[in-house]
């Protein structure tokens, strides 16, 4: 007779225990970063309200940022860090391109032997990175997980580039999820679409740059076609991601999507009718856009100023280069 494998199950929901945040040292006005691109404050305030953004110095790398997030929520959420077997990071902008950040991250805030990974889906990777916690938690394979976006774009943009240099900040944002006796994180919808990898994305390869065939590679976007896409093929995705939840767009406090730029913030909610009661998260202003780590950081920033809303329903949606995208519905802690 063949010997029979344990497979593991785990607790049936799991919720958002906590948030942490940790943004670039600098704030960065539009002044600052108007001349090399022959623009004006007053253009980009209105093409994506962003009035400074943050950068962090030169000293401190996406990784600083992962750990100083990291340590915050779980020191919020009560858990033991000891007790974190999870962690991943979403990043577009690890120093290194081994070892991970996660694994680094994880000694660093005293999660010592968690399993730990990093995942790459530019400014969806919150997203995804939360799809899988929650979907790890619930099958046995962890208790509690430490999700982190974390990104240090200044290292990769090209102040003289008009299409993406001055939208860009630094900063992470982390969230501590474990079990719940009440369901907190809806299904996830994801997924991407390759055939338009071109839209936004690195100018060149690591390879080619070591050849010298190309300068340091660089973020680099065609606005038009990801303001298109977002505004409209996101929206979509958005409502599909409220029917999995089995909710309305009355039910949900809070609206949290990638701070991409406020113009497409602002078409989304109008887009999803969005009653007036519910507060859009707008860190854009003054954090600029973060890939990986912007809805976290805006996570982090409306709890703090919406106390009211914990215990309330938020939609969050990422997307961004090789046009990548992830929406869930989760209980705000």
């Amino acid at each position: 007779m063949s010997a029979t494998l344990n497979q593991l199950t785990g607790p049936a929901y799991t919720r958002i225990y906590s948030y942490g945040a940790a943004r670039g040292e600098n704030a960065v006005p539009n002044d600052d970063l108007v001349g090399p691109i022959d623009s004006s404050d007053e253009w980009i305030r209105q093409r994506t309200g962003i009035i400074t953004r943050v950068r962090a110095d030169k000293d401190t790398d996406a990784i600083d940022l992962a750990a100083i997030a990291g340590l915050e929520a779980i020191e919020k959420s009560g858990v033991p860090a000891d007790q974190v077997d999870l962690v991943i990071v979403a990043t577009i902008s690890n120093p290194k391109q081994s070892p991970s950040v996660s694994a680094i991250v994880a000694d660093r805030v005293g999660a010592n032997p968690a399993a730990a990974y990093d995942i790459n889906a530019a400014c969806a990777g919150y997203a995804y990175a939360v799809a899988q916690a929650d979907a790890l938690i619930r099958a046995g394979a962890a208790k509690y997980a430490l999700v982190i976006g974390t990104e240090k774009l200044s290292d990769i943009v090209d102040p003289t580039d008009r299409s993406i240099s001055f939208l860009l900040g630094d900063g992470a944002g982390a969230a501590l999820i474990g079990p719940s006796d009440t369901p907190g994180i809806a299904p996830a919808v994801w997924g991407s679409d390759g055939s338009k990898a071109d839209a936004v994305g690195m100018n060149g390869t690591l390879t080619e740059f070591r050849d010298g065939q190309v300068p340091w590679p660089t973020l680099r976007q065609e606005g038009q076609t990801v303001f298109r896409w977002a505004v409209w093929e996101m929206a979509k995705v958005a409502r599909e991601a409220l029917d999995k939840a089995g909710v309305e767009p009355a039910d949900i406090a809070a609206f949290i999507p990638h701070q991409a730029n406020m113009r497409i913030i602002d078409e989304f909610a109008k887009q999803l009718k969005l009653p007036d009661t519910t507060v859009i998260a707008r860190d854009i202003e003054t954090t600029g856009n973060t890939s990986a780590a912007s809805i976290p950081l805006a996570s982090h920033r409306l709890m703090a100023e919406h106390p009211e809303l914990s215990g309330g329903l938020a939609l969050q949606i990422g997307f961004g280069a090789g046009l990548v995208f992830a929406a869930q519905v989760v209980v705000l802690p």
